[in-house]
């Protein structure tokens, strides 16, 4: 990855295209990303704002987000600042990863009133900023950073705006042959690091692709991938490598791509990389590029950080019932061995007049056995031979009476068990709304408190996610991925006459085609979802169970998300990405 100065760049020459256009709507669909919804001549679209720490970004973006039903802080501020807003200016302020944007829009009173939006890509210390241009105070951040943790910086409601320190690099677009070389000749280190030391916006991955083309130019190799510990290259084809990737970027000539670099990870660039080692894929802007690139990955890494309280219970509870398992499977066997303290208890009383108080030990003939064989029977020394035998009856009764009771734990744990793999199976591929419903559904169940305050409980009417996707065929497949979402399909969304699949003896996912008249490529798709989102998903040959709806109940007083089911067909699939992938879904509440 290469978010630097100059995919900065690349982005705002992009947003060009929205100077005279209105934010028609915005929403903040978690603590890090900001959502707005631009109106301009090349229609509506969706631009992303992020300040994560691990994923921080701008680019128009196609996805559909999951919105709170209460809009944050910052959200309702912007709102109130920006929404309906006329957008003036974007500019990149240097080579920096910062962008201001400055809006105009008419307050309370009727009067004009600019605003500016800044945005900082600054990883850990990323942040998008309202500010009052004309007074330079802070309206708010998506991030707060209060005195206690930067003297320099202070990110509050009333505080002045303080920029980043600056680094005092030179702008690579502006500098001149004669100071590039006089700069490169007093510098003693190799060139990528001086690179990236001297000019403002070059990231490691950039410097290494200008030195990798300077020492090809200079025939000391064939554009090398790994530049560290590069001999000192020639200042003149140092230049001529740096201009040849600055040149473009000067004229705003961009070539976005991904691909893997020299140790195996994935990278974009918004120049193209003549040092890369699989080129994967070029665009034709770099929204596209990022949006590819970034796919889910800043979601699965909010859901983590999100999950982890849950993932860590599930696992806990997990390891208790397992432990109890054990536990009971050897009650099971001692219990099993019942009729051994009966046998030993009846030849005692038969024999008391072989055995005294204070034996530890005593061996009786077992009359029992037709061979008339000798059995050793343990003794308590401190007890009589007649509390000897009433011992090991009440020993017997304790076990006949508690096998029925065992039986039935163990029915209950082995149900309890797979209860919490389908719970963690449900994570593994949970979105953030997706979470939410996990933590409810585990509320109702006793296994949670209720975090909800008072007053602002859940209503009996909202309705959970529901995951909606297109086959090839036009038809219409609903996926339900955690139990509640499952038993909402099932039970609720789906008619008698639809066809239900889930994995064979697989935690996964309830999937309803909602049709009667479909073709093998539906049922081949929908069994793959079932598949994907399935435990089985890195399996190959996943065994799917198709079936109707009405053939599919739910026995009184099992746990959410389980059904029993017969008249069923099984066919055999193996999960395909790209194939998931190419179905067009959607995502609404019921």
């Amino acid at each position: 990855m290469a978010l630097d100065g100059i995919v900065t760049r690349a982005i705002v020459h992009e947003l060009q295209g929205c100077i005279g256009g209105r934010i028609s709507k915005i929403h903040q669909p978690n603590g890090h990303d900001v959502v707005l919804t631009l109106r301009a001549q090349r229609g509506n679209s969706k631009l992303l704002v992020s300040a994560s720490p691990t994923y921080p970004r701008v680019h128009y973006t196609e996805k559909t987000f999951l919105n709170p039903t209460e809009a944050p802080m910052f959200c309702m501020l912007l709102r109130k600042h920006c929404e309906g807003a006329i957008i003036e200016e974007i500019r990149q302020i240097g080579m920096e990863r910062i962008i201001h944007i400055n809006v105009r829009q008419r307050d309370e009173l009727g009067d004009v009133s600019v605003k500016r939006i800044i945005i900082e890509l600054m990883g850990r210390h990323s942040n998008i900023i309202l500010l009052d241009p004309v007074t330079g105070t802070i309206l708010d951040g998506i991030h707060h950073v209060t005195p206690s943790i930067s003297s320099y910086r202070v990110i509050m409601p009333g505080f002045s705006y303080t920029a980043p320190p600056e680094q005092h690099k030179s702008n690579p677009l502006e500098v001149s042959h004669a100071a590039f070389e006089e700069s490169y000749h007093a510098a003693e280190e190799e060139a990528s690091r001086w690179l990236v030391n001297a000019f403002s916006g070059l990231s490691p991955l950039i410097a290494g692709e200008i030195a990798a083309r300077g020492i090809a130019a200079e025939g000391t190799a064939s554009a090398p991938t790994v530049v560290e510990g590069e001999s000192r290259i020639e200042a003149g084809a140092l230049w001529n490598a740096f201009e040849g990737v600055m040149g473009p970027v000067r004229d705003h000539i961009y070539t976005p791509v991904t691909g893997m670099n020299a140790k195996g990870k994935m990278i974009f660039s918004a120049v193209h990389l003549q040092s890369i080692q699989d080129l994967e894929k070029t665009y034709d802007t770099m929204s596209k590029c990022m949006e590819d690139y970034y796919g889910d990955k800043a979601e699965r890494d909010t859901v983590k950080q999100r999950v982890s309280d849950l993932l860590r219970f599930l696992q806990n509870e997990r390891s208790k019932n397992i432990k109890k398992l054990d536990n009971l499977n050897k009650d099971l066997l001692e219990a099993d061995d019942a009729d051994k303290f009966r046998l030993w208890g009846e030849l005692l009383f038969a024999s008391l007049h072989q055995v005294h108080k204070g034996d530890k030990s005593v061996e009786l003939v077992n009359f029992y056995d037709e061979d008339q064989a000798n059995i050793t029977i343990q003794l308590d020394p401190l007890l009589t031979p007649s509390d000897n035998a009433q011992r090991y009856f009440k020993r017997y009764n304790k076990y006949k009476n508690s096998l029925a009771v065992i039986h039935e734990q163990l029915g209950k744990t082995k149900d309890e068990i797979d209860y919490l793999d389908n719970l963690l199976q449900q994570l593994s591929i949970a979105s953030m709304n997706d979470i939410e419903e996990i933590r409810d559904e585990l509320v109702q169940q006793g296994y949670l408190r209720d975090r909800n305050k008072k007053g602002k409980k859940k209503k009996k009417s909202d309705r959970p996610t529901v995951h909606q996707f297109t086959s090839s065929e036009g038809i219409d497949i609903l996926v339900g991925k955690n139990n509640l979402q499952n038993e909402y399909v099932t039970n609720r969304l789906a008619s008698s006459n639809d066809t239900w699949l889930h994995t064979k003896d697989i935690p996964g996912s309830h999937v309803v085609i909602r049709s009667t008249d479909f073709g093998e490529a539906t049922l081949e798709e929908a069994a793959q979802l079932a598949a994907y989102f399935s435990q089985a998903k890195e399996s190959s040959s996943v065994p799917v169970d198709y079936t109707f709806i009405r053939h599919v109940r739910k026995p009184s007083g099992a746990k959410p998300g389980f059904v029993i089911y017969d008249h069923q067909k099984t066919l055999f699939v193996t999960p395909n990405d790209e194939l998931i992938k190419s179905l067009p879904s959607t995502i609404k509440n019921g």
